[in-house]
């Protein structure tokens, strides 16, 4: 058993993967800042969760600040690091660039140096299918091209992926980078479409639809996506590996099959597709499978039905969660 590092603990993804190597028998110590880009009450919960394990140890701090990096290898040594803080999202990303920057790049390169300075071998950055762009062949292998961002999160991004290949050869640090599909689940992101589309047909509300609903994502479930980020812990060197986006809908179809398992019809509002936002992922894992032993194996119908139990369970404040 091994003490692990999980940056942006209180997160979608983070949360889960510190659940799951508790289960495991590890020790974690979380960090997070607890950035408002979404509704703190999801985060809270999130901690709540982990802070009921005692193998979890938790430090409020931001990875951008060199000293609260420091105060987490303090007198610690750490198997492993995953480094999950991230400000994510591209439309967001067009609004306010330099926090993309700040937390993506900046906090990445603070831990690769502590890394470096305490012996630190092992290294998993979260990265994003965003770096894609439109243009990819699907589904889209890692060999496809990645150097050209279309917004300023999947480039701050991709500097952070440049920065581990620079540590990795460097200082022999065993870097993996896993590019996320589109990850969905239990105690989602309020500004991401899952999260929104549930409560809102839940509560009635209208549904706001960017496009005409005939955009594409390869959706997985988080719990899939948790398993594959701490296989990535093993020591491969330094490999770029999908994750993800094995079945694939439209938006249109998600939303349908939603109102059959919610059991309301959504109120669709229309909006205009915004220039930021991709068309369609589709992921192509075989690398995961020949390196990892990964595949996932929650299909969609079922995790949606999870998401949507799991709302409807925490539903008196998640209903409340604001969506914007």
């Amino acid at each position: 058993m091994g003490d692990y590092l999980v940056t942006g603990a209180a997160g979608f993804i983070a949360y889960r993967v510190c659940e799951l190597l508790l289960e495991q028998g590890h020790r974690v110590v979380g960090i997070d800042n607890f950035s408002p880009d979404y509704d703190l009450r999801i985060k809270q919960w999130r901690l709540q969760q982990l802070r009921q394990k005692h193998a979890f140890d938790f430090i409020q701090g931001d990875v951008a600040r060199m000293e609260d990096v420091e105060a987490c290898f303090r007198n610690r040594h750490f198997a492993g690091v995953i480094n999950l803080a991230a400000r994510a999202g591209v439309r967001a990303s067009v609004e306010d660039p330099w926090s993309f920057v700040n937390t993506n790049m900046v906090g990445t390169l603070n831990l690769l140096e502590q890394c470096r300075l305490h012996g630190i071998t092992k290294f998993v950055l979260a990265s994003t299918s965003s770096l894609y762009g439109n243009d990819a062949p699907l589904p889209t292998p890692e060999t496809a091209d990645s150097d050209h961002p279309l917004q300023p999160y999947a480039a701050s991004k991709k500097g952070a992926e440049a920065m581990c290949h620079a540590y990795h050869f460097l200082n022999g640090i065993d870097v993996t980078i896993v590019r996320y599909f589109t990850v969905y689940g239990p105690a989602g992101r309020p500004n991401m479409a899952m999260f929104r589309f549930i409560q809102w047909i839940s509560e009635g509300r209208p549904l706001q639809l960017y496009g005409d609903g005939e955009q594409t994502r390869g959706f997985t479930y988080l719990d899939d996506i948790a398993r594959g980020t701490i296989l990535a812990l093993q020591p491969i060197g330094f490999e770029v590996i999908n994750l993800g986006g094995h079945e694939v809908v439209s938006i249109n179809r998600l939303i349908v099959m939603l109102e059959e398992i919610i059991g309301k019809t959504a109120n669709i509002h229309r909006t205009e597709a915004h220039k930021a936002d991709m068309q369609t992922n589709h992921a192509d894992v075989h690398k995961a499978q020949r390196l990892l032993g990964w595949q996932a194996e929650v299909g969609l119908a079922e995790g949606l039905r999870r998401s949507v139990a799991w709302y409807l369970q925490e539903r008196d404040w998640a209903s409340q969660v604001a969506t914007e």
